[in-house]
């Protein structure tokens, strides 16, 4: 028996023989041409090939992962038709008269080596997408048909790498797991596998050589594969495996249920999304509405500012389709790790704690009067709320609502319809908003606790910084106390308090939120059904009886 460790990207249990992929070897030879005009149509031709190519991939993700799984081929017809790209590819065909494949392969090779050394590390994840787009535009270009499986028998896929293209071409029904010698927890190909539920490993110490056909366990709770594992192991995962199938048939069994703990507490379990893509998946966890749509992504997504009719009909859009559940969304929360080039923020030393989300709508109120007025517009098509981000005084809430009132104003002299009881609430993300939740909750109907960055901000600990990892403890109890305190100062006041942050997509935590009295969690659309699954077992009297409450 051989274990191999790796980075879990998506815990599970999968045994089945290994396949190994096998990419096609791309030899690219540098040749002279005469017919220059020839060789760029040549290039021109098979840069549309691709984009039919990338279109087909898109269409096939989008019924296998759903809408925000199959992006990345969006993205990637956008790499193909980049400006930069096709004018790097061009400019080496003409000057130095060569074939067009070369000159795919230098762009490709300049492209992916500029991305691969950028600090952020999103762009250094983008050079595997450079690679990906130029790999498929040689083998076009040579008339090849790209690398492949050797077997049409469900297995676990092996490989040095994998691009999302690549990933999604196989045949998901013959997938039992994903195991890449590199790769990162951050490369689409990882989050196209955390989307089709599949267990997969990163960075993991496998030998591709003498591997094919071995009967292997991914174990994603451990981050191993055992590789011809012993009988005794073979059992035991056997046995995990059936008992994790068993979990999942009875969370679908929970579809359509309240709720509802034992002792008779309810609380709402919403999903966190970032765009209407995402509605499938909510309606498919049979999430009770959406606790946190992040619009900045309207914002990310755009060239320019996105217009007040843009941004309408993407908030209509989701008010319509959740059909009188409660969607709350949260303004504009553009700066740090978020940024638009067209805002033209300055640069911070620090920015997490500089110009940021609240701070840039109250410093440039014709962007927030904007947005403001689209979502009011919106909010007679649906339940709508709002929610306001980075809060930390309440002359800021009372400035907030100074504005809405402005707007509404305007409405009303234009005779435009709009929901008049629309609920406002606040996030809770620093220490001061903790501090002072008493008199901010006597202003606005309702708080959404920001863990992550309350976390950060109370810890002192940058989220973003891999290397202060071990001192990160999101269960920290000045976390938890700070919880208490929050829920506690809502319920004071008549407003309720929910989480929308990653903690509330803790199950070891549940139990204890419910014992705090939170009205609400927003999570993941995949994690809706499992918190419902504990919050059904629960007696919140008994547990609290056993802390000695």
């Amino acid at each position: 028996m051989i274990v191999c460790s790796g980075k879990s990207v998506f815990e599970g249990i999968a045994i089945g023989p290994i396949h190994v992929y096998k990419k096609e070897e791309q030899s690219v030879k540098r040749t002279k041409v005469t017919d220059l005009d020839a060789e760029v149509a040549r290039y021109t031709a098979a840069r549309e090939t691709a984009i039919e190519q990338l279109q087909a991939l898109h269409d096939k993700a989008v019924v296998e992962v759903g809408e925000s799984g199959a992006e990345i081929f969006e993205a990637h017809q956008l790499m193909v038709e980049d400006g930069d790209y096709i004018d790097s590819v061009e400019n080496i065909i003409r000057t130095q008269g060569v074939n067009a494949e070369y000159a795919v392969a230098q762009t490709g090779d300049n492209f992916a080596l500029m991305f691969s050394e950028m600090d952020d590390e999103y762009f250094r994840g983008r050079a595997a997408d450079i690679k990906d787009i130029t790999e498929r535009l040689i083998t076009i270009l040579s008339g090849g048909a790209g690398g492949g499986l050797d077997s049409d028998e469900p297995g676990i896929i092996v490989a040095d790498d994998l691009a999302p293209s690549e990933t999604v071409q196989m045949d998901k029904d013959k997938i039992l797991a994903f195991v890449t010698v590199h790769g990162s927890a951050n490369s689409h190909t990882s989050i196209l596998a955390k989307t089709m539920s599949i267990p997969a490993l990163v960075t993991c110490d496998i030998s591709l050589e003498d591997t094919d056909g071995k009967l292997a366990v991914v174990d994603g709770y451990e981050g191993v594969i055992y590789i011809d594992p012993n009988p005794e192991i073979l059992a035991q995962k056997k046995e995990a495996l059936a008992k994790e199938q068993e979990k999942k048939e009875l969370l679908l069994q929970l579809k359509g249920k309240e709720n509802v703990t034992l002792d008779g507490q309810k609380i709402n379990i919403y999903a966190n999304i970032g765009n209407t893509k995402d509605l499938a998946l909510v309606r498919k966890n049979d999430a009770n509405g959406i606790g946190l749509f992040r619009s900045e992504f309207i914002y990310l997504g755009s060239d320019d500012y996105p217009t007040e009719d843009q941004q309408f009909a993407i908030y209509k859009q989701v008010a319509e389709t959740m059909a009188g559940k409660k969607v709350i969304i949260r303004t504009l929360d553009i700066g740090a790790d978020k940024q638009a080039d067209y805002f033209e923020l300055p640069h911070e030393e620090n920015p997490a704690m500089g110009l940021r989300a609240i701070r840039i709508c109250l410093t440039r109120p014709e962007i927030f009067k904007t947005q403001l007025r689209a979502l009011l517009r919106a909010s007679a098509y649906g339940k709508l709320a709002i929610m306001f981000p980075m809060i930390i005084s309440v002359e800021e809430v009372k400035k907030i609502k100074e504005i809405v009132a402005e707007v509404e104003k305007e409405l009303d002299a234009a005779d435009i319809k709009y929901d008049h009881d629309i609920e406002l609430g606040i996030m809770i993300e620093t220490p001061a908003a903790v501090m002072i939740a008493d008199e901010l909750a006597e202003e606005v109907d309702f708080f959404s606790v920001g863990t992550n960055d309350l976390t950060q901000y109370t810890l002192a600990i940058d989220r973003q910084n891999q290397t202060l990892d071990s001192f990160y403890d999101s269960h920290h109890p000045a976390i938890l106390k700070m919880l208490k305190m929050i829920v506690d100062a809502a319920h004071r006041h008549n407003a309720w308090a929910g989480i929308c942050g990653e903690l509330g997509a803790d199950l070891t935590l549940t139990k204890e939120f419910l014992a705090m009295g939170f009205d609400e969690l927003s999570v993941s659309p995949g994690r809706v059904l499992p918190i419902r699954k504990i919050v059904l077992e629960t007696d919140v009297a008994e547990y609290k009886k056993s802390k000695g409450e």
